[in-house]
């Protein structure tokens, strides 16, 4: 599994502007469950996912895809019965249950990241020495969250696996090339969408030699 996880770049004024994720592998988890599951559900759009009760390798956000081997679609089975409502009958169990971590919307990131962006803010304010940098890097249980902000404001945040060591190197050179490849694109607008193939070409060459790299020092698990 890649080192890198996710790359994003956020503009000045707080907008998503990019974001690139690395293949991986989908996580999914089958169970079986006898009676009922003592999971709690909920509909989010037009997905059944778990609101409370992790067990089995199936973690709050995880959303459920099929009963028996059919799909869930849009909330429903192929015969059109509501699963949350099939879930909640005793006498279709036992069941078996597999369930998918989603991945992120697009509008989602760009909430999640304007959020972060006016945190970003507020940890400089709060901060007690003058001129801080703001955060760099945020530590979870599964993940890190590395950020270099430049000097027109612009930010570049690296998502890595939590026993990634320091990348700062990663993100200047990921500057480097947005500076290459975005900034001198005479069709390119500051602070809008990034779409250059240049750049994406390269950014991906980076990431895997980032990955290599990582796995050949040992600094993150294959």
């Amino acid at each position: 599994m890649s080192s890198v996880i996710s790359v994003y770049i956020i503009s000045k004024a707080g907008g998503l502007i990019f974001s690139h994720d690395q293949p991986s592998p989908t996580a999914e988890v089958v169970a079986r469950f006898p009676h009922q599951q003592g999971l709690v559900l909920e509909e989010v759009d037009r997905n059944v996912v778990v609101k409370f009760g992790e067990q089995h390798g199936i973690q709050v956000g995880y959303s459920l895809v099929a009963i028996n081997g059919q799909p869930v679609s849009n909330r429903c089975l192929p015969s059109g019965e509501n699963a949350a409502q099939y879930l909640n009958s005793p006498d279709n169990y036992p069941l078996s249950l597999k369930f998918s971590r989603l991945k992120t919307s697009i509008n989602e990131r760009i909430m999640l990241l304007s959020m972060f962006h006016s945190i970003y803010a507020i940890s400089v304010k709060l901060s007690p020495e003058n001129k801080s940098s703001g955060i760099q890097c945020l530590e979870a249980e599964t993940f890190k969250l590395h950020c270099l902000q430049t000097v027109t404001g612009v930010k570049f945040i690296v998502i890595a696996d939590r026993k990634q060591g320091s990348v700062d190197d990663l993100l200047k050179k990921i500057y480097e090339l947005y500076a290459d490849y975005v900034l001198k694109n005479p069709f390119y607008a500051l602070d809008m969408p990034i779409r250059c193939e240049l750049f994406n070409v390269n950014l991906i060459k980076l990431l895997e030699a980032e990955s290599r790299s990582s796995y050949l020092t040992g600094t993150t698990t294959a």
